[in-house]
This record gives C-alpha cells, structure tokens and sequence, in this order.
C-alpha cells in the first residue's frame, strides 16, 4: 500500500538509504511521483519491493525524505552564499541566485522540489508544505530586512519572487545571454525600481524603495 503512514515507524538506518533516496529522487524527477512505484525504485537499486518497505514504510514517507534531503541542500547553499554579504539587496540577490543555480542544476531532488507540489498530494501536503516553508523563512527574512515603505506588501514581493525562482527550470535558456547571476540581478531590481519605472541611483543604494 503506497499511503502515508504518519505515526508509523520512521526510516531504518542502513547504508544503502543514500542510494535508495537517490533513486527515488531521480525517479521522482523523471517520470513524476503518481508514475513512479515503489517496485521502480526497489528496481533501480536492485532491491526487493519488500526491502524498500523495509527502510520507508510507504512512498509518502520516501518522497518526505526525498523532500527532506532537497531542502537541505538548497538551504546550505543559500546560506553560505547569504553569508558572504551584509548589505540587505546584496543578501537578497545572493539568495536568488543560490537558489537559481541549485534549481537549475541537474540535481534530482531540486527537480523533485519544483515538479511535485504539496497540493498534489493532499495526505502530507500539510508536511510537504513546512518542509518548503523552512527554506522559504530565508526568503522571509531577506525582504523584511529590506528598506521598503511601510506599506510595502512584503509578502506578496516574497511568493512574486519565489514563484519566478521556482519556474526558471521552465524557460532558461543554459545557451542564453543571461546567467543565474544576471536573472537574480534582474530579478531584485525590479523590486528595487520605483513606481513607473523610476529607479533610484546607483550611488543612492541606502535609499531605494519599491
């Protein structure tokens, strides 16, 4: 039975759990969570069905770890990149552009990040959605940081900004004029331009407003 079984055990701990999350996540990315059973990915390990049970109890449990593994490496790299600025629109455009450039790698778990949405799967939506809501709070905090107007709608810059992010897998262009860097510079400075198309100097950074 391939439900979620919330309450139940949690995966074992075995050295083939790296290749079994692996797998499934590439499985996941490439033909979609409904497609993909959990003898598929018993296959691809060259496991028994029974055997994968044996470390998830179910495949809800197995995307959750896949989920897990995803958001903690598009974490560490945006925090690292954060890291390295204090000016707030600097922090924000490192974020974008860690999170453009993991989503746009050819990592699985990225892919899995992007193609399976909490809203496909109404039994652990609800745990799927804290899972993105924790790389989400770096989002959250870079924009409240900002120098915005007070009636500045932070939230709404904050899923404007993430639902671009997240959609670049979509459309960029690995040949195009633009790279992660470029879209992420351009990305924070439409929030930085003002209304009607005015923009603050560059000289002028301490002061740029929506």
């Amino acid at each position: 039975m391939e439900t979620s079984s919330k309450g139940r055990r949690g995966p074992r701990s075995d050295n083939r759990l790296p290749e079994l999350l692996d797998a499934a996540a590439h499985l996941f990315a490439k033909h979609g969570y409904a497609a993909t059973s959990m003898r598929d990915i018993a296959q691809e390990v060259k496991m028994l069905a029974g055997s994968v049970y044996y470390h998830f109890p179910s495949k809800d449990d197995l995307l959750l770890a896949v989920y897990a593994a995803g958001v903690k490496a598009l974490d560490e790299a945006c925090v690292a990149a954060m890291a390295r600025e204090s000016e707030p629109w600097a922090r924000l455009e490192s974020l974008c552009c860690a999170h453009l450039e993991t989503v746009l790698c050819e990592s699985d778990y990225a892919h899995v990040l992007i193609r399976v949405l909490p809203s496909d799967l109404p039994k652990i939506s609800d745990r799927l959605r804290d899972l993105r809501a924790n790389h989400e709070r770096l989002f959250r905090e870079a924009i409240t940081a900002l120098p915005l107007p007070a009636d500045a709608d932070r939230r709404a810059i904050r899923l404007m900004l993430i639902g671009a992010l997240n959609w670049a897998p979509f459309w960029f262009d690995l040949q195009g004029r633009d790279s992660p860097r470029d879209l992420a510079r351009k990305f924070v400075g439409l929030i930085k331009e003002k209304p009607h198309g005015e923009t603050t100097p560059s000289g002028d950074r301490d002061k740029d407003r929506l």
